[in-house]
């Protein structure tokens, strides 16, 4: 009787194992990831802890829509377990990045579950780059749905990524939606339960404590988003348009309530016409905007030139693709979010 009830319990264990899939061998070495940019690196970082060792593709600082990937980012993905992406067609290199790699781990879409910013035909900034296909994202499931990441493993968000690459055009542009959803602290935390439930798949063992981790994650987002959205609010009615560089905060407007506008569209590599600057110009001068920010990461004599012509002050240097380096002011998600909200309602206010 003891030896069936103990070969029941081993066949019992056995059995929950097999469900735990993908698993990792028991070891107390940190997961292996990988993930594209600085923002959701941070992310994964804070939220697998000392169970994770997290490689980052392109660094503080970095631009990701003009990246080219390297033989050590192919080798970080080769070995990695579980690969994190933004999506929605930010990484325009990522597909190219894993065929070269070989990667057999799961490809996490961070994006999963937000309802995404449609970027309108006929908009003046529009990156036509012929995509007619949409990924997951314009379904606009609810993020319940999308727990079981493994969907992910074998393909990302945009499958005609391919054709498009082939085809002659610029693989750096966007599609149909707007990628910068990390802008909004609201979906920053879908960001962060999607990395909690991949790390918990691809490492059971310690599933409680990535769990545990995003709730905490979740809870400062939720505080800093009420401080933004205090800031916003004690701002003036008429103080409330934002020029940037390009079109890369359309969730922190959606959120917090501003406008935004900008010379270029939603990629940097997007090139601004001539009329396009001539009519920023003539709305800073009727609407009397009187601050532009910069950006880390552009190149921003364009969004200087436009100051100067309506006698605008640069406000500060906002962060939109990248974080800034550990001595900077946004070297952390959180840091940054609080940075842009503040640099923003100071110039606007004042």
């Amino acid at each position: 009787m003891t030896t069936r009830r103990i070969l029941l319990k081993s066949a019992a264990t056995v059995f929950a194992l097999s469900l735990a899939t993908p698993t990792l061998a028991q070891s107390d070495e940190p997961v292996p990831v990988v993930a594209t940019f600085s923002i959701l690196g941070d992310m994964v970082g804070r939220i697998g802890g000392e169970h994770v060792e997290v490689t980052t593709l392109v660094g503080p600082d970095g631009d990701a829509h003009v990246y080219q990937p390297t033989p050590a980012d192919a080798r970080a993905v080769s070995s990695a377990e579980v690969l994190f992406v933004n999506g929605l067609e930010f990484e325009g290199w990522i597909d190219r990045l894993v065929d070269a790699s070989d990667f057999n781990g799961t490809r996490v879409v961070a994006t999963q579950g937000i309802e995404p910013i449609a970027f309108e035909e006929g908009d003046e900034h529009h990156d036509d780059d012929g995509h007619d296909d949409h990924d997951d994202h314009a379904d606009h499931d609810d993020h319940d749905d999308h727990a079981d990441h493994d969907d992910h493993a074998d393909h990302d968000d945009h499958d005609d990524h391919d054709d498009h690459a082939e085809s002659g055009h610029d693989d750096h542009h966007h599609g149909a939606f707007d990628p910068h959803a990390w802008q909004s602290l609201a979906a920053g935390e879908i960001y962060a339960m999607n990395i909690a439930q991949a790390l918990a798949q691809a490492d059971p063992d310690n599933a409680q404590d990535y769990q545990a981790n995003a709730e905490a994650y979740v809870a400062e987002m939720q505080s800093l988003d009420a401080e933004i959205l205090a800031l916003v609010d004690a701002l003036p009615a008429d103080a409330r348009t934002v020029v940037t560089s390009h079109d890369a905060f359309g969730y922190f407007a959606d959120r917090y309530g501003l406008v935004f506008e900008a010379p270029q569209g939603l990629s940097t590599e997007s090139e601004p016409s001539a009329a396009d600057v001539a009519e920023l110009i003539t709305q800073i001068r009727d609407e009397e905007i009187s601050a532009v920010f910069v950006e880390s990461i552009t190149d921003n004599r364009l969004l200087e030139q436009i100051a100067s012509e309506t006698n605008a002050t640069v406000g500060g240097t906002l962060y939109s693709d990248a974080l800034s380096g550990s001595d900077g002011p946004a070297s952390t998600y959180l840091d940054m979010m609080r940075h842009n909200a503040t640099t923003l309602a100071q110039a606007l206010g004042s």
